[in-house]
């Protein structure tokens, strides 16, 4: 024990310091799992399935971003008011392609089905098409290799949590991570719009008959859910470059986040996402990093088991 207790005494600002960067990065991961994750809850919570294209709208909002950085800095590396000029921009346009894409995604794949009342597999398989058509042009076109985005100066250091460094990259996610899902809350929770959400998640036949446009709130849930994946797969790729593959890993981990904290509950989503991110990265200390993304699935293996409602485990329809 002396000799433990020795090497922890020897060891301790290092461990606080790793302890605190790690939380820090993981509390980022976990707010783009959580904006990706609302989009996965709220498509549920009105049709009760799961929109296995989302990893595409996530991609599309990446690529997106990526044409605007190139578009707007070139080869230049603004700082200043222009960085936050620049990433709102980003962001503006990174959700504003997504929730194209996710209405596209709905028209075409989602609502033809519903009008034919098709079973639930038929969604799947549409789902999975949609999504595999997307992936494969956007490998097409864009190239297979991961790009670089032309960014911002966010990799610098703002200031220090318990002497871990915090960069603006994070602060730029939590901020935005935190105005769209307090935006969104409020939304479904006092809006028209939001009433109509609920309203059809507990009974869209009810609803229809007290005069709720079904097909419009479907196609307004993609839309705000489309929009936080597309900025969410911005702020993705504003720190990893963009791919065509760079939605799949990250879709997947939302829908684990989605689940941990209820599947159909916004504020779970998030919950869920935070989690996840948080002990995805302190993982970090006891697996190598190449098996980091087993951890995700192993949370949602266990989540399954031993309480498959999740966290939260409410209904978007029963939201306040």
């Amino acid at each position: 024990m002396g000799g433990f207790g020795h090497y922890l005494a020897s060891h301790f600002d290092t461990l606080r310091l790793e302890f605190w960067s790690l939380f820090v990065g993981g509390v980022a991961n976990g707010f783009l799992y959580g904006m990706v994750a609302v989009g996965y809850t709220l498509v549920y919570g009105v049709l009760r399935l799961i929109n296995f294209a989302h990893s595409e709208i996530f991609m599309s909002g990446g690529f997106a971003g990526y044409f605007v950085m190139k578009a707007l800095i070139g080869t230049s590396v603004p700082s200043g008011f222009a960085t936050v000029y620049l990433i709102v921009i980003g962001i503006v346009v990174g959700g504003l392609v997504g929730a194209i894409v996710a209405t596209i995604l709905e028209r075409v794949a989602y609502r033809p089905l519903r009008r034919r009342n098709a079973p639930k597999l038929a969604y799947l398989i549409s789902a999975i098409g949609a999504s595999y058509f997307l992936f494969n042009m956007a490998g097409k076109e864009f190239g297979r290799y991961s790009i670089s985005m032309p960014q911002p100066y966010i990799n610098h250091p703002v200031f220090k949590i318990f002497g871990a460094p915090v960069q603006l990259y994070y602060i730029v996610i939590l901020i935005a991570g935190v105005i769209m899902f307090l935006g969104l809350d409020r939304i479904v929770a006092k809006t028209k719009l939001g009433r109509s959400i609920r309203a059809v998640a507990q009974d869209a036949e009810t609803a229809s008959l007290m005069g709720v446009n079904i097909d419009r709130t479907i196609a307004m849930t993609f839309i705000v859910g489309g929009a936080l994946g597309g900025a969410a797969g911005f702020l993705f790729g504003l720190g990893t470059g963009v791919v065509y593959t760079m939605g799949f890993t990250p879709a997947l981990k939302a829908f684990t986040a989605a689940v941990l904290g209820g599947i159909g509950n916004l504020r779970g989503a998030m919950i869920g996402g935070l989690l996840l991110g948080v002990v995805e990265s302190l993982s970090v200390v006891f697996v190598q990093a190449a098996y980091i993304d087993v951890v995700a699935f192993g949370i949602l293996v266990a989540v399954l088991l031993f309480r498959p409602t999740g966290i939260l485990g409410e209904r978007l329809g029963r939201a306040a």
